[in-house]
């Protein structure tokens, strides 16, 4: 790939702005945590690992930007709770600023100056992108196995590079299965409202010469009648303790379309994106967003003006509609509250 969608470099974060893509290749350079806070909730950075990998970063700029302050650790906390209001489902976001917040506990407790806890910082963010890309490629590899030379797998939304830090978690599997020299065509939702299958997903597969076939999001189940589909593999935002999954709206229907067509629905996500402390997808906090991603498109106004809009990000899909989720670990088939589990906290 010849662009990166986050950038640590001299201090500064570079941030590919997905808003503009595939039209325009443009880098937002972030130097304050408010650029990084503003990039997440506008979704010019998007993807659970790569919005988590981000606010780690993010976190990082406020600590320089309040190093004089008499309350540092007290302004650094502060700086944390703005970055997590920035977007509710996600659970990476929370697991990296978890992990934030806990270097700046224990650098108060050892009653460090601010520029070491502000050293610590940056190390444990460019360990959470670091981590991520080798956990991209494990994820790749396993989810690979499940791929036979000649398959067409169906993706929604954009789990690829452009959502993590290198590699992808949906589409690692199908980079790795290329790379083995099988044969693997896609076909991709377009995601409506905002497009993600065609500006990101697409774009991204055309630049590495992947196979890829745009459709709009109600041509799903035709095509999967046609046997045109012989897998589905997602993403996720959140997955819970029963393997419940959270993922951009839409892959709630999608997965009910494979079951009805026998076909296997895959979810591909770090331990990261596992939320132990919620019991069921019921309890997933789903993020709704402004009316105008419905009521427009491309600028242009296509509903009638004052019509109630309701615009979740996010749908939850029950894990009875999951054939595997595909981990850093290996893939899940079952047994998911004590798999899950036991993975999930071999990594804690």
């Amino acid at each position: 790939m010849n662009w990166n969608t986050i950038e640590w470099r001299n201090g500064v974060l570079i941030i590919l702005d997905q808003t503009l893509l595939p039209g325009e290749t443009k880098y937002i350079n972030a130097e304050r945590y408010e650029t990084v806070a503003e990039a997440i909730r506008r979704l010019q950075v998007r993807g659970a690992p790569a919005i988590g990998i981000a606010a780690a970063f993010g976190v990082v700029l406020g600590a320089r930007q309040f190093r004089h302050e008499p309350d540092f650790c007290g302004q650094v906390n502060r700086v944390i709770q703005k970055l997590a209001e920035t977007r509710p489902t996600a659970v990476n976001l929370f697991w990296a600023l978890d992990r934030q917040k806990k270097v700046v506990q224990s650098g108060k407790g050892l009653e460090l100056k601010p520029e070491q806890i502000i050293n610590r910082l940056e190390k444990e963010a460019i360990t959470i992108a670091a981590d991520d890309a080798v956990i991209n490629r494990k994820i790749g590899e396993f989810g690979a196995s499940l791929l036979k030379d000649g398959m067409t797998v169906l993706t929604h939304c954009n789990a690829g590079a452009l959502a993590t830090s290198a590699y992808g978690t949906a589409l690692a599997a199908i980079r790795v299965a290329v790379e083995q020299g099988k044969k693997i065509a896609v076909y991709a939702d377009e995601t409506r409202p905002l497009l993600q299958g065609a500006r990101l997903t697409a774009w991204e597969l055309m630049q590495e010469g992947i196979p890829v076939t745009l459709i709009t999001d109600n041509m799903a189940a035709s095509v999967m009648r046609l046997g045109k589909v012989q897998a589905v593999i997602v993403g996720a935002d959140r997955i819970t303790a029963n393997g419940d999954v959270a993922n951009k709206i839409g892959t709630y229907g999608v997965a009910v379309l494979a079951k009805e067509h026998r076909i296997p629905f895959y979810v591909a996500a770090p331990l990261s994106t596992i939320d132990l402390k919620l019991k069921n997808g019921e309890e997933i906090p789903i993020e709704e967003r402004a009316a105008t991603e419905v009521t427009s498109f491309g600028g242009t106004v296509v509903a009638p003006a004052g019509v109630k809009v309701f615009n979740p990000a996010f749908d939850m899909t029950p894990v009875r509609y999951v054939t595997g989720i595909i981990t850093e670990c290996g893939i899940v088939t079952g047994d998911w509250e004590n798999t899950l589990k036991k993975w999930k906290d071999s990594t804690i």
